[in-house]
């Protein structure tokens, strides 16, 4: 039978979802997260989160192959459309064909969530070497702008890092931030987040770094299209090498107002 599925948007949601359809011998035909619900002609009902059930959808995935684990949970942060129908085809598949089917690349329930991944770990190894943090009393703080859900990846490589910093990394597409302090992290739900304008010291710093990139460039060898390949475009926005010059201009040197924090850095890579 059809069924519609709507779940809290959680990956453990989203696990639950995989057992009810087993323990109801329903096939769900679309997946609604609360926050995107919409009228349909099919029936639809509601799937509670349980931490047990999800835990043993998860489980019996490690038993068949711990690699089959990684890409359902690195499936899940992907921004692949309706990515949710693509994971719970390769789970399928996965019950009834077992280990082999992970050799089966071309397969059409294994393809679609491979590229997924792909570019999932794409953009994480891209953004190692993108983010730029700004200083403001020893604070850092940078700005993302993906288009995968990338902080829970990006996470061990900034706090092992930069273990002894108090730093906070905002992904504005998702309105989420990792924030760090020494011993302890939490990536939590952000609305907003405003920089502040750079104190004269972190102004200051950002011209020295932009004069250095625009330094080391051998003029004659210039070329844009492939700057863009090894550096997209679309990551710009948020870095400080390819910003306006009202980014090189500080403010009052005072504290922020509340909630706000400054924007990018100098480089953090992937030192």
């Amino acid at each position: 039978m059809e069924m519609i599925y709507r779940y809290d948007g959680t990956f453990e949601g989203f696990l639950c979802c995989v057992f009810d359809s087993y323990v109801n011998k329903e096939y769900p035909s679309l997946f609604q997260d609360e926050a995107h619900i919409e009228s349909s002609l099919f029936p639809a009902r509601w799937v509670g989160t349980d931490l047990r059930h999800a835990r043993r959808v998860l489980v019996s995935l490690e038993k068949i192959d711990p690699y089959a684990r990684e890409l359902v949970v690195k499936g899940f942060l992907t921004c692949a459309p309706e990515k949710e129908k693509i994971l719970y085809r390769f789970i399928r598949s996965l019950y009834v064909v077992g280990k082999p089917l992970l050799r089966r690349l071309s397969d059409e329930a294994v393809l679609p969530l491979l590229k997924a991944v792909r570019h999932l770990d794409g953009e994480v190894h891209l953004l190692k070497g993108f983010v730029r943090f700004s200083d403001f009393e020893g604070t850092l703080a940078g700005e993302i702008k993906p288009k995968n859900r990338v902080l829970p990846l990006l996470r061990p490589h900034f706090c092992d890092r930069m273990y002894n910093e108090t730093f906070l990394l905002y992904d504005r597409t998702h309105g989420e931030a990792l924030v760090h302090q020494p011993g302890k992290w939490a990536i939590m739900p952000l609305e907003e987040f405003k920089m502040a304008a750079p104190s004269v010291q972190e102004a200051q710093y950002r011209r020295l770094w932009k004069r250095f990139y625009d330094t080391i460039e051998i003029k004659e060898r210039h070329n844009p299209r492939r700057r863009m390949s090894h550096m997209p475009k679309r990551y710009w926005e948020t870095m400080t090498e390819f910003q306006d010059e009202d980014s090189f201009l500080a403010g009052v040197d005072a504290p922020p107002r509340a909630g706000e924090l400054p924007p990018a850095k100098t480089p953090c890579g992937n030192g």
